[in-house]
């Protein structure tokens, strides 16, 4: 079998980002690089105290003040008018659904993941009554206007061709990419219901965690995070939700994963590549699917230190890799705590 080992980086993440800063006329932001928001006044006056990693979907939302509409918001397809707060809100990816139950909003209607039997379990008790209305790639239109909506959530990434309907339907709010720009996003989730001041707040508690769980670590093991997919076995890197929780955390990170992309491609023989102090894994779709079963029962793996030393752990893919929102960081956060905590 030829070996491959490829860089990853989702679907026109670099023209969809400089698309969208350049019809917004703002210049001279990166992606790659993580940039603080918050300043010493933010501190001193209560503000953020988070860290935030994309100027590009940071630079999205509207003027308004806090909770004050009506209120245009500026977002990844242009601009939305929303004359009254949102009380009828349907969203598309599980990123937004975990962002919009961290404010305190219980959606109508819900897109559910295309590989996934159900939604994340971690969310299950408060989505119980919600209507689902398709997947994230094939939604149903006829579902979402019946719940009679008054604001539409998702991502350029994975409804842009759908826009124009969804448009149609109710005031539609669409990031630039789920992912790493977690927080940005949020942040524009928040903008759209006018919550801003409830998601400083949610954010300020997920760093005020983060301190406490890297207080709890001696040193600063070096993490590496497998993911098994139907057709492709990945190593996050950088710019994922994962990477940018372990950047908070301050935690190292393989030569081959600290990199400012979404995840690295490697073939079962490249396998020894995934080495690291710790190893997480985690598995999305059916595992029969992927390459699982090959990968953990070959020699390759079993050599690998951190498989000998017990230091190769299976993780909750849901809360890991799809969680995309404060209540995803946080269970995140405590498996880390109680892995690696002292």
């Amino acid at each position: 079998m030829k070996s491959k080992r490829t860089t990853f980086t989702s679907l026109s993440r670099s023209a969809i980002i400089v698309g969208t800063v350049l019809a917004l006329g703002i210049a001279g932001c990166s992606t790659a690089s993580v940039e603080t928001t918050s300043t010493s006044d933010d501190v001193a006056v209560g503000g953020r105290l988070f860290s935030t990693a994309d100027s590009a979907t940071a630079a999205l939302g509207s003027d308004a003040e806090p909770g004050q509409f009506p209120r245009t918001v500026v977002h990844s397809r242009g601009e939305t008018t929303l004359e009254q707060q949102p009380q009828r809100v349907v969203v598309l990816d599980s990123g937004e659904i975990d962002q919009v139950l961290s404010l305190g909003v219980t959606p109508v209607g819900i897109a559910s993941p295309k590989d996934a039997s159900s939604q994340p379990a971690y969310l299950e008790d408060q989505l119980a009554d919600v209507q689902t209305v398709g997947t994230t790639s094939e939604l149903n239109f006829e579902a979402i206007a019946a719940l009679k909506p008054d604001l539409i959530l998702g991502s350029k990434l994975r409804v842009d061709e759908s826009y124009d309907q969804l448009s149609q339907i109710a005031p539609t709010v669409l990031s630039i990419r789920p992912g790493f720009p977690w927080k940005e996003n949020f942040l524009l989730t928040a903008d759209a219901l006018g919550l801003e001041n409830k998601a400083v707040e949610v954010l300020n508690e997920y760093q005020t965690h983060v301190d406490a769980v890297r207080e709890t670590i001696d040193g600063s093991p070096e993490i590496s995070l497998v993911r098994f997919m139907p057709g492709r076995t990945r190593l996050y890197g950088n710019l994922s939700f994962i990477g940018v929780i372990l950047k908070d955390l301050g935690l190292s990170r393989p030569e081959i994963q600290s990199i400012d992309d979404l995840a690295v491609e490697i073939s079962p023989e490249n396998i020894a590549d995934a080495k690291g102090d710790w190893i997480f894994y985690s598995t999305y779709g059916k595992p029969e699917a992927t390459e699982q079963d090959n990968i953990l029962s070959n020699e390759l793996w079993h050599n690998l230190p951190a498989v000998q030393e017990g230091h190769a752990l299976e993780v909750n893919d849901e809360s890991w890799f799809m969680g995309l929102g404060p209540l995803g960081a946080n269970e995140v956060l405590n498996d880390i705590e109680n892995i690696l905590g002292s």
